[in-house]
């Protein structure tokens, strides 16, 4: 276990080895490695070497992973389910929710992650009728765009709370709630979300969260975190499902199918039990840092990193509004792949999508980070749109 006592984010940098040489400030696509989880990883590696297949351990790492995630989410362990992916915790929600008695359609926003679109298009062989709700008078998609494309046929709302392309910001409180309104079930992905800022599911009255812990969890890739509402839990049946998602997973019974009651029967077969000791590590470091704590880290440098960018006559993808955006600061450019090879050759690292040059500051970013990177864009204004 982590040191109990509450390090500054000065403090908690020092756990990531990569700023020795390096300007990280990539959360977006995967969270900086920290000492504390490579500690977890080769926790796991002298478990397997001294005990060989301690299941007993392994089980038990699952549940805390599980009781661990729904304290940071004011959910009960019984609404979490563990899986490998996203697209595992998706599709075992897209094959269970059923699609008849005049509801088939499945709504999608023009923000979606390509494993949430997949996973709802790959419905269509049972039925599905998916529409694409795309950005309105504003420029952005906002909640009463995704309302107002809702019929009395909406069986599903799929939406992103951030925006992977553009670090947009949905108030998933009032997309679930005019989903709810519909007779629709709202399923959200939250993994460019989670990790940086307060969540409570009951105060957003939401029905299904995803994310993981590649990001700004700061574990691995391997694990993410489903919430399902508990009254929705024994109304979806998945079509694909594997031993752990049983009521009793050691009753190892082939003869039949025994979903369990909890939000597990969307787990899946033997869990990935090095990734889910990362983690544990992971949120570990979450939870010292305090997510209310680490949003208002966040903001301060995306403040400075906004005008260094409007100084230098750049043009930021993501609304300037900062209700409106996550961690995430998007900036527009004329070859993006070019602009991220030019960072990082000044040692900083990013990525980009869509047009755009991704910066993603977390915890452990300060700023000098900040300031290395307007720097880095301003030897590159050639290549700012």
């Amino acid at each position: 276990m982590l040191n109990t006592r509450k390090r500054s984010f000065a403090d908690l940098r020092a756990e990531f080895p990569i700023f020795r040489n390096k300007t990280y400030i990539n959360s977006c696509s995967y969270g900086a490695l920290s000492n504390h989880v490579r500690a977890a990883f080769n926790a796991y590696l002298e478990a397997r070497e001294v005990e060989g297949a301690p299941w007993q351990m392994f089980v038990e790492k699952l549940e805390q992973a599980r009781a661990q995630f729904a304290a940071q989410i004011n959910a009960s362990p019984d609404e979490i389910a563990l899986t490998t992916s996203a697209s595992q915790a998706i599709g075992a929600v897209a094959t269970g929710i059923r699609l008849d008695q005049g509801r088939d359609q499945v709504l999608i926003t023009d923000y979606e992650f390509p494993t949430s679109g997949e996973n709802w298009f790959a419905q269509e062989a049972r039925g599905a009728r998916v529409s694409i709700v795309g950005p309105g008078s504003s420029g952005y998609i906002l909640p009463e765009d995704i309302a107002a494309a809702m019929t009395d046929k909406t069986a599903v709302v799929a939406a992103t709370h951030v925006c992977y392309r553009n670090g947009f910001r949905q108030d998933i409180a009032a997309v679930t709630a005019a989903a709810r309104d519909a007779g629709a079930v709202a399923v959200i992905d939250g993994f460019q979300c989670l990790g940086t800022e307060p969540l409570d599911v009951k105060a957003l009255d939401l029905d299904i969260y995803v994310g993981g812990a590649t990001k700004y969890m700061l574990a691995t890739a391997g694990l993410c975190f489903m919430y399902v509402r508990k009254p929705l839990i024994e109304k979806i049946r998945p079509l694909v499902t594997g031993w752990f998602a049983q009521s009793d997973i050691f009753a190892m019974d082939h003869r039949k199918n025994d979903f369990s009651e909890t939000a597990r029967r969307f787990d899946s077969g033997t869990p990935p039990n090095v990734n889910v000791m990362a983690a544990i590590a992971g949120m570990d470091l979450i939870d010292e840092a305090e997510p209310a704590k680490i949003r208002s880290h966040v903001l301060g440098l995306n403040d400075r990193l906004k005008k260094g960018v409007r100084d230098l006559q750049g043009r930021l993808a993501t609304p300037d509004d900062p209700m409106w955006h996550g961690a995430m600061i998007a900036i527009k450019s004329t070859d993006e792949n070019a602009l991220v090879a030019a960072l990082e050759s000044d040692g900083i690292i990013t990525s980009c999508r869509d047009g755009n040059l991704r910066v993603s500051a977390h915890l452990y970013n300060n700023q000098q980070d900040i300031d290395a990177v307007l720097a880095a864009l301003d030897k590159n204004r050639a290549l700012l749109a």
